[in-house]
């Protein structure tokens, strides 16, 4: 390997960098159409301690990972008190008639579906600190306005714009966690913000409850509640862009001694820190994959059942027979499972790094207790089993944070990447869209019908996830046999998903795909040392990255 410069070693300038004939991944096309982090670096390889990445990844938690879980569980709190805004009146308040309340539960989704081509654009195009605050701004504004409406129309209209806002909300942040940790600190780090749908399922509990009480002779407990949600967020705008950052190279809390230090141990994730240039063959190369496919498919499933208990959760418990304040509470008890089950799957994926098999093994439970809520009747006498059953559900929250990671991580290229979680959102969004529908409220309070669907949709969770497993697989051997062909050892090593930090380097028992190739792998493999990694900020895909290892 290459010798490691200290972190104050000259910045490459774009005009020191003359474009060579041809090859890989070049030092000219890395500072034009790279990372920023390329700038910062160049091609120096920059020396940090296991003291250093700690020390980093501990100042990054207090700057960016604290803003990722404030701001996520305020958009799940803005979105899920639509379930128990309807247990204090809502429904009776605005007329509501039919499948008028089912069709509210799915506009939001069916906007966020309409914004993602335009989403993907903005995550690459934008800063992050504009961004985010903007899309707060916007979803707040309009979580208040559902207060003062009185009517179908206007709640549609209203949540029209609440999810229109949201839309950018997950790719944003999944782009975000991938761009400043590693790989093996990615499941939990999306596991703190995306865990905050458990803890917005206590707190929109405990606040209907107690919000539900307040006696009001201009408004009533369901405006009440939406107000006081939507002026918390509108207050939150601010704020974060007061403490958010765009990028390592521009980061605030990390000194400039730091900043080299912060990309370099990023090298190994092979995922690269971001750019601000679109790059449409980025798309082509996303939508031509299988993999792809296999994503929306996983997504579209867990979503589909996952809306289920966001939007009908408080009425199916009312269905058993509590009034509205026990109802309000006893979500609480689900909520805070559903927390620890995703903190449990993601401290499970981390641990034993297969992701494929955490997802197949958290859909097992939600199928038992969906089998649960069909074959147990709606008595009084059956309330412990049924609240069981439906207790259950919560494995699945376990399923979206893992599949979040593993698409990250699986990942690489600023556009491709944004692009394949506006896709999956897209595919969730479809999924909250099919949820509310398939439960249809002429089949309460037994929604059998629903949970038939919903029960399908998990075994073709099980089945796209082993599917996706053998897919990149096959997707490591390609890759293997790439690097052979380029004159690369077969295998490298995968330091990112290490505990601790380790420098990127080839597999030293690698040996090539056949006895002939493996020779000259072996051979060529003390000369190759110092060229691994040197792709990781140059904004290349996992497919035109030859280096790149895919994690099952």
């Amino acid at each position: 390997m290459s010798t490691a410069k200290d972190a104050d070693s000259s910045i490459h300038q774009d005009e020191d960098i003359a474009k060579p004939a041809g090859g890989e991944a070049s030092a000219y096309d890395a500072a034009k159409h790279g990372d920023r982090a390329m700038q910062l670096i160049g091609s120096d390889r920059v020396v940090l301690t296991e003291e250093d990445n700690k020390r980093i990844k501990r100042k990054t938690d207090r700057a960016i990972l604290v803003i990722l879980v404030w701001v996520y569980f305020l958009q799940i709190l803005d979105k899920s008190v639509l379930g128990y805004a309807a247990t204090f009146g809502l429904r009776e308040s605005t007329g509501l008639t039919g499948s008028q309340y089912s069709l509210l539960g799915s506009i939001a989704p069916i906007a966020q579906l309409a914004w993602q081509p335009f989403s993907s654009f903005l995550i690459v195009r934008v800063p992050h600190r504009i961004l985010m605050p903007s899309l707060v701004l916007g979803w707040g504004i309009a979580s208040t306005a559902i207060a003062g409406c009185h009517n179908f129309q206007s709640l549609l209209a209203a949540r029209f714009f609440l999810g229109l806002f949201e839309a950018g909300c997950l790719p944003l942040f999944s782009v975000i966690t991938s761009q400043w940790y590693r790989r093996a600190e990615q499941p939990l780090r999306i596991a703190a913000w995306y865990g905050t749908n458990g803890i917005a399922t206590i707190v929109a509990s405990g606040l209907s409850y107690g919000l539900g009480h307040i006696q009001s002779p201009l408004l009533e407990s369901w405006q009440i509640i939406f107000l006081f949600v939507g002026l918390i967020t509108i207050a939150t705008a601010p704020w974060i862009y007061w403490k958010l950052d765009n990028d390592i190279p521009s980061a605030r809390f990390l000194s400039e001694e730091d900043k080299p230090k912060a990309i370099e141990r990023l090298r190994a994730n092979q995922t690269g820190t971001g750019s601000q240039e679109f790059k449409w063959e980025h798309v082509r190369e996303m939508f031509l994959e299988p993999k792809t496919y296999l994503w929306v498919a996983l997504s579209l499933f867990v979503n589909a059942g996952a809306s289920v208990t966001n939007t009908f959760g408080p009425l199916i418990i009312n269905g058993l027979g509590f009034d509205k304040y026990k109802t309000s509470l006893l979500n609480i008890p689900f909520g805070f499972v559903q927390w620890l089950i995703i903190l449990l799957a993601s401290w499970v994926v981390q641990r034993f790094r297969i992701k494929s098999a955490v997802m197949v093994a958290f859909v097992l439970p939600v199928i038992a207790g969906l089998a649960v809520l069909y074959t147990i009747p709606r008595t009084p006498g059956h309330s412990a089993p049924l609240l069981v059953g439906y207790y259950l559900l919560a494995f699945l929250f376990g399923t979206i944070p893992v599949e979040v990671a593993w698409i990250v991580a699986n990942t690489a290229g600023t556009t491709k990447k944004s692009t394949i979680m506006s896709v999956y959102n897209a595919a969730s969004s479809t999924g909250n869209i099919i949820g509310p529908i398939v439960f249809n409220s002429k089949d309460a309070p037994n929604y059998f019908p629903g949970l038939r669907v919903v029960l399908g949709f998990f075994v073709g969770t099980a089945a796209c996830a082993i599917l996706q497993a053998v897919n990149l697989a096959f997707l490591n051997k390609m890759q293997e046999r790439r690097r052979v062909q380029n004159g690369k050892p077969a295998k490298i090593k995968d330091t990112s998903m290490s505990d601790t930090y380790q420098d990127l380097v080839a597999d030293e028992s690698s040996s090539g795909v056949d006895g002939a190739q493996g020779s000259a792998a072996e051979q060529g493999a003390a000369g190759q040392q110092s060229r691994i990694g040197q792709n990781a900020f140059a904004d290349m895909t996992d497919r035109e990255n030859d280096e790149f290892v895919y994690l099952l």
